[in-house]
């Protein structure tokens, strides 16, 4: 499966996985790093980028560009984290 294709399964809501681009359906991820959820107001995307001041890896970067295409929001990686990171609880 190519990562476009992910992208999709993400922004309609199902499973999908390439090399190195995995979501759940819910959640989208970029290696083990979650870069972006769905919740019930629409896509949210954390900014794992320079720009967006925490760069991670180029392949990172073009998986968080790729979604932000679907994104209703933006967000700095700081709060993206603090909101959607998964409580072990």
């Amino acid at each position: 499966m190519r990562n476009k294709d992910v992208i999709s399964a993400f922004a309609w809501g199902k499973r999908a996985a390439a090399e190195n681009l995995q979501t759940d359906g819910r959640s989208l991820w970029s290696y083990n790093l979650k870069i972006a959820q769905r919740t019930d107001e629409g896509i949210v995307v954390g900014d794992f980028t320079a720009p967006g001041g925490d760069f991670h890896s180029m392949t990172t970067s073009k998986h968080v560009g790729m979604a932000k295409r679907e994104a209703h929001t933006i967000m700095l990686p700081e709060l993206f984290t603090e909101l959607f990171t998964d409580m072990p609880f």
